[in-house]
């Protein structure tokens, strides 16, 4: 089985609400995780094949331009959002994009019910991180998984040892 192309994965919240009861009747997990995802690295990748295998169908929301940098600073994006979504659509493992707007991704989890949530273990409690979908994917009777991270692959660490390279 081929790859489909990139363009076609790239997708609406809309579009994916409109075939979310489709998947729900034929008993198909859905599995969402999300972020910025900045700079591609093998960090992302090992965490997105370990959300694809958790479930039948992967989406992945990507924050928008205008959402990185309130989260990340003015200095972020590196890359823009249209490029980033592309990048991730042309992986076997994503079946969808979709850009989010919102900083979190409360909205997007409420309307769309995925079956399985998937964080980064730094969010693992009960010393991780705050996380602020929690009470929405409890209410629907979802699951929160978090997944590993593979040590020294952040896009933030990534730009720091460019930064440090450059200045040597």
């Amino acid at each position: 089985m081929t790859n489909p192309e990139p363009k076609t994965k790239l997708v609406t919240l809309a579009t994916l609400l409109a075939q979310r009861a489709l998947w729900r009747q034929q008993g198909r997990t859905v599995v969402w995780t999300n972020g910025c995802f900045d700079l591609l690295h093998t960090g992302h990748l090992q965490s997105l094949l370990q959300a694809a295998a958790l479930g039948d169908i992967l989406i992945v929301g990507v924050n928008s331009d205008a959402s990185v940098r309130r989260l990340k600073g003015s200095n972020r994006p590196i890359c823009h959002q249209a490029d980033r979504a592309y990048l991730l659509a042309a992986l076997a493992c994503v079946d969808f994009v979709c850009i989010l707007d919102d900083d979190t991704p409360v909205a997007a989890l409420s309307r769309l019910q995925p079956d399985i949530h998937c964080k980064g273990e730094e969010y693992a409690p009960p010393h991780g991180k705050p996380i602020q979908e929690m009470p929405v994917v409890a209410a629907y009777g979802g699951q929160i998984r978090f997944l590993p991270r593979l040590p020294g692959h952040a896009t933030t660490e990534i730009i720091q040892r460019l930064a440090a390279a450059e200045r040597t």
